[in-house]
């Protein structure tokens, strides 16, 4: 009885161990489909999203700039439409619908080394984006390059804090004045004071500095926020001058003759609409300025991405070849009377939603010739300067009420009557805010005065 017990017992536990076996084979071979129907399904999205995300080479659709054309947009006053920030998704279009005509392959083994060019000053500047700029430039005529030193950086904002470190004296008994007309670039008291330097210090509006000694001058043009024209405000000896001219391409301003200043600054962001590249471009005239910027950007990040600067001279060249009429380009608006074409529209249909609201006034700007497009026209800033009138006081919080974002005029060195409105967002986001700004009436803002006491 013992002993069939015992083979009764050794029996069943072979069933029971062949039967795992089954079961963990079955498993594996199910985990085993299961994980390659995952990968493939992986693929197909990843193909799918890059197919949506770029249009055929081979049947592009030729760029049109008609945005706030597009059918009705139904505006429930739900959606935040956040007009804060200069992102410049409007350009998006212009790009996706030339397809792969600025993609690049940059293999792995590809840019191991730090140095682009050792001979050159800026050692870290890739040749052929150096060579992209200077030609975009030369077209478009709104910068002399002869004689200058390109130093590229992380963007401008980089730039804009190596051309402090490099103006500013190192052995100065007193931190140098740092100054801008007010309203000035929100951004530049909070990074001139980022880093807590001995070399310098914010020291507000240039209208109001009266500080005996050495000063540096930021001077924007296109001003940041108002769009308007600007020129040195201090005039005074001692004096140090950074043109900040990020908006000073014809899309947004009548290009008359090239800037030729000590320090130039231009940001790949607004001039294109690559803001994720994350790049810039400082023209220099002096040679140890040049060298120091250079310094600055070596100790702060060892340089710039290759990477990006190849993706970005692919850009410029594109455009370039447009202008010249190289290797055949596709038939649509070249790339600067797009985005004109845009932002004349968008202007429009922002001054008509003014007009028909009531409740709101718009700088007027004068009509320059503009060399390079051939035509005179009226700045069409990249930013909006909007001012809230009957009562309102504070104009960004009225807005956010209604769920428009904007960046409020006490950040720019003025009153919060003016709020700052980008222009650049994508077309749907710009044409819901034009319909919900031209909606605003008297009565509701006597709602938010009376909500306001």
């Amino acid at each position: 009885m013992g002993k069939l017990s015992s083979v009764f017992s050794m029996r069943h536990f072979l069933v029971l161990s062949l039967a795992l076996n089954v079961c963990l084979i079955s498993r594996v071979v199910y985990e085993g489909e299961n994980w390659r129907e995952e990968e493939q399904s992986r693929a197909l999205m990843a193909d799918a999203s890059q197919k949506s995300a770029h249009v055929s080479r081979s049947s592009p659709t030729p760029p049109s700039p008609s945005t706030v054309t597009s059918p009705e947009i139904k505006d429930d006053g739900e959606r935040v439409i956040n007009l804060d920030h200069g992102d410049p998704t409007m350009y998006e279009r212009f790009w996706q619908q030339l397809g792969d005509m600025t993609t690049i392959v940059i293999s792995g083994w590809q840019f191991t080394s730090y140095f682009s060019d050792a001979k050159n000053l800026c050692w870290f500047l890739e040749p052929d984006f150096s060579k992209q700029i200077i030609r975009l430039h030369k077209i478009v005529g709104n910068a002399a390059t002869d004689n200058y030193h390109i130093v590229v950086g992380t963007g401008s904002t980089q730039l804009f804090q190596a051309a402090l470190f490099a103006l500013a004296p190192p052995d100065a008994s007193e931190p140098m004045s740092v100054v801008s007309a007010a309203p000035f670039y929100s951004s530049y008291p909070s990074v001139t004071d980022f880093l807590k330097s001995g070399l310098y210090k914010w020291a507000g509006d240039a209208y109001n500095f009266n500080k005996e000694g050495p000063y540096i001058e930021l001077v924007t043009s296109p001003n940041n926020p108002d769009g308007s024209i600007r020129q040195p405000v201090v005039n005074r000896s001692g004096g140090i001058l950074v043109h900040d001219f990020a908006y000073f391409w014809p899309q947004y301003t009548p290009i008359s003759s090239p800037a030729d200043h000590d320090l130039m600054l231009f940001t790949l962001s607004k001039a294109t609409g690559h803001a994720g590249m994350r790049l810039g471009w400082a023209l220099v005239k002096d040679k140890e300025v040049a060298e120091k910027m250079t310094k600055f950007i070596e100790l702060n990040t060892i340089g710039v991405s290759k990477d990006s600067q190849q993706r970005a001279a692919k850009v410029l060249q594109v455009i370039s070849d447009s202008y010249e009429h190289v290797g055949n380009p596709k038939k649509g608006s070249p790339f600067f009377h797009f985005s004109h074409s845009l932002m004349e529209e968008r202007w429009n249909a922002l001054r008509s939603a003014v007009k028909q609201s009531g409740l709101f006034s718009l700088p007027d700007f004068p009509s320059g010739f503009c060399n390079f497009l051939g035509q005179p026209f009226r700045s069409q800033p990249a930013f909006a300067w909007l001012k809230c009138v009957g009562g309102i006081e504070d104009c960004g919080k009225f807005l956010n009420k209604h769920k428009i974002l904007t960046r409020s005029g006490k950040h720019f060195g003025v009153s919060p009557e003016y709020v700052r409105v980008s222009m650049l967002d994508r077309d749907d986001s710009f044409s819901l805010f034009i319909k919900r700004l031209s909606s605003l009436r008297h009565s509701q803002s006597k709602d938010h005065e009376e909500e306001s006491l």
